[in-house]
């Protein structure tokens, strides 16, 4: 026999702390845990508004004077690469693309470590050993799948040049992480990887690509606007960027609702099978 009970997931706040993207800004975030049978479902009807996942975590920001994270998605029907888009693929032309469950190995740490190194030295995963490092990768509830380039090496090997962990929704793509080769970054091959992703999706009919949190104002997240058919999750619904410099990153005490009413606006899905 088979029932149906509510989903009731619990929702938490963190602790304030430093912003990794504005300073002198705080950050905080609304989350929730994943599992249980229809942690897919939760995953792609929060992803849906706004929320991300990180291991067996949703979450999404919720500062209590700032809204400046939004999260964005290009729409695969709308995309057209611009001449700097293109020059990236050109660049990167050599490369193949191997998809696999997701397990982590010594390689994609090793480059990792030369990305954070290279780029977020002082962020947030600066510490991260090999095994929290195969927690990010392997502790997944819902459909992933790693995705790595190779670019051609010496004597007819090849180099790992970029990993991304990608979760498969409902409705698209989420690129939950990537990193890549600091060695390569005239080739861009981070556009590199969010193009190829937005390909791998047309090919599978699939609407979106998540791209992750965009940041007005944040000179590491301005790339995320050059992608045409972008759309951001603001005000409670999704909605064209339009003129990225519209968008402000100013705080304001009322710019955050309280949490029982962020909390009271989040649409959960109907229902959880329950075996007995």
């Amino acid at each position: 026999m088979r029932h149906t009970l509510p989903i009731a997931p619990q929702f938490y706040v963190t602790a304030p702390q430093p912003c990794p993207y504005l300073g002198g800004r705080s950050e905080r975030k609304l989350f929730t845990a994943l599992q249980g049978d229809c942690s897919e479902k939760l995953n792609d009807a929060l992803s849906k508004q706004g929320f991300r996942r990180s291991q067996n975590v949703l979450y999404r920001p919720s500062c209590a004077e700032c809204s400046a994270c939004l999260s964005a998605r290009v729409r695969v029907g709308d995309f057209r690469p611009s001449k700097s888009q293109r020059r990236a693929e050109r660049r990167n032309d050599g490369f193949w693309r191997e998809v696999t469950s997701p397990w982590a190995s010594e390689e994609q740490y090793a480059l990792f470590r030369e990305y954070l190194d290279s780029r977020h030295a002082d962020g947030g995963m600066a510490d991260m050993d090999i095994f929290e490092f195969a927690a990010m990768i392997e502790e997944t509830p819902v459909r992933s799948r790693v995705i790595e380039y190779f670019a051609p090496g010496e004597d007819g090997g090849r180099e790992l040049a970029a990993v991304c962990l990608t979760d498969v929704l409902e409705d698209g793509l989420s690129m939950v992480y990537s990193f890549f080769d600091p060695a390569r970054m005239r080739d861009s091959l981070g556009t590199y990887v969010i193009i190829d992703h937005i390909r791998i999706a047309r090919e599978a009919g699939l609407p979106y690509v998540y791209l992750g949190y965009w940041v007005p104002g944040s000179v590491k997240m301005g790339y995320k606007a050059k992608f045409s058919g972008l759309e951001i999750y603001k005000d409670g619904e999704w909605q064209e960027i339009g003129d990225p410099d519209a968008h402000s990153a100013a705080t304001h005490p009322l710019s955050t609702a309280p949490i029982a009413e962020q909390v009271a606006r989040i649409s959960l899905p109907d229902s959880q099978p329950v075996k007995g």
